[in-house]
């Protein structure tokens, strides 16, 4: 079954590039644009749902013919995947001038999907799902060969029409978004319970919804902007907050320190804050030590600390069963961390001791956030550099409580310790896996733990 590519371009500005099957079961759309997106018209399957906007277009086209498509191999297997292309320009940077080049996205699940619109704000409109039913969105960065698709999010569907969020061409300065969607939690490959480590397990199916995240761990140099407005905004704060540079991450803060900072965020920038002093929500919480419940937030204002759940979810980036968020093994050209290969099969590195490109000098030995390459979702130094605080209370044996399972799991209603997760410079291979979860007094602070914040979409 050979595929017809569609190209229209308008004077360098958004273009539309479609591939559609004869049959009409397969499709490959592409949006891009050299400033922004300004194509919006909805796309329809096959003929009999065209548009006015499509034979529009189409008088206007030129098709050239493209090899046949790999996953024509899998209609032999007993269950056959049917598959939807989508394929969408991504525009990066702080001014989101420029594309950083195509993403391709496809859709699968077990039966015929159509798509109905791909709207301007990244938002996918597509019907004919079976309900009960999970698909999956995958992506890759070049066709036609479709070899290096991976996984991009999780959609279990109840409805035969759908709309999701699944990519932001203008997201908030220097974050990404983390589309809604459910993944896997825990460690999938054994590596905990091999040593002993039962807080990893079982592995639970979670349902997160969508949310932005800071691309980097805070800076040194971000800390201290916002700290200094809110020092004269009647915050306070326990400690001052260390650095290497302005362009490293902070560290040496505590817990609530983050959270009151986040709310310092907020106000900065115009936000409604996110965190208050009692479930009445009445006041802004700016000082002391206090330990929130989950009553004192308003989930969908302001910045705050990501629960444990989106804390994973985002590190994964998408991918599933993954040691790493770019695979099964670590060198120290992936992160920032201290290698012992005789320790871990999986550390590959060809030394002992902390990354020698970083550990110059006194300690701390963190690296320029952004150092390394980003994960599936466009986040950077989800493993090593600095750990990263979470909102969640710990607990060792959360995994096996029923209450793990639920949509948008904030973690348990009390503790004594908070949530750490990632690792750090000072991290070996096992402490980099993406599964790892650790537990500290909300009143620690040290040279290798800091954090990142999240944002709710539509602020």
């Amino acid at each position: 079954m050979a595929l017809r590519q569609a190209i229209a371009g308008v004077g360098g500005k958004a273009a539309m590039n479609r591939a559609q099957s004869r049959c009409g079961r397969e499709l490959v759309a592409m949006f891009g644009g050299a400033k922004r997106l300004e194509c919006a018209s909805p796309l329809a399957l096959c003929g009999c749902g065209r548009t006015k906007n499509q034979n529009r277009i189409d008088r206007d086209l030129k098709t050239e013919t493209i090899k046949k498509h790999p996953y024509e191999k899998m209609q032999t297997m007993k269950t056959k995947l049917l598959i939807l292309f989508v394929g969408l320009a991504l525009f990066a940077g702080v001014h989101h001038a420029a594309a950083q080049g195509a993403r391709f996205f496809r859709i699968a699940g077990p039966a015929a999907t159509t798509i109905t619109a791909i709207r301007a704000d990244g938002t996918l409109v597509w019907s004919n799902a079976l309900a009960g039913t999970n698909y999956t969105i995958q992506t890759a960065a070049a066709l036609p060969d479709g070899t290096n698709w991976v996984d991009y999010v999780q959609l279990p569907v109840t409805n035969s029409i759908n709309t999701n969020l699944i990519f932001a061409l203008n997201p908030p300065s220097d974050m990404a978004l983390i589309p809604a969607g459910s993944f896997t939690m825990g460690d999938s490959l054994g590596d905990s319970v091999a040593v002993g480590w039962t807080d990893e397990v079982p592995l639970h199916t979670v349902y997160v919804s969508a949310f932005y995240m800071d691309k980097y761990d805070v800076t040194f140099a971000l800390w201290q902007s916002v700290y200094n407005w809110a020092t004269n905004h009647a915050y306070s704060f326990v400690y001052m907050g260390s650095g290497k540079a302005a362009n490293h991450p902070v560290q040496m803060i505590e817990w609530y320190d983050m959270v009151k900072w986040c709310n310092a965020r907020s106000e900065k920038e115009g936000k409604t804050p996110a965190y208050y002093t009692s479930g009445s929500q009445a006041t802004i919480y700016k000082t002391g030590r206090l330990d929130l419940t989950n009553g004192c937030v308003n989930w969908n204002a302001g910045y705050r600390l990501p629960t444990e759940a989106e804390w994973e979810k985002a590190a994964r980036g998408g991918a599933s069963g993954q040691r790493f968020p770019w695979g099964n093994t670590i060198t120290e050209s992936q992160a920032n961390y201290y290698a012992t290969p005789s320790s871990y099969v999986y550390d590959v590195n060809s030394y002992y001791g902390c990354n020698t490109n970083y550990a110059i000098g006194a300690s701390p030995y963190t690296s320029p956030v952004g150092s390394f390459a980003a994960n599936g979702y466009g986040l950077f130094d989800m493993a090593g550099n600095v750990r990263q605080w979470c909102w969640d209370w710990w607990d060792s044996s959360w995994y096996s409580n029923a209450g793990a399972t639920q949509n948008d799991i904030r973690g348990p209603t009390s503790g004594f310790a908070r949530v750490l997760r990632g690792s750090s410079y000072s991290d070996p291979a096992f402490a980099c896996r993406m599964a790892v979860r650790n537990g500290i007094s909300p009143h620690g602070g040290n040279s290798i733990i800091g954090f990142r914040s999240v944002l709710s979409p539509g602020q």
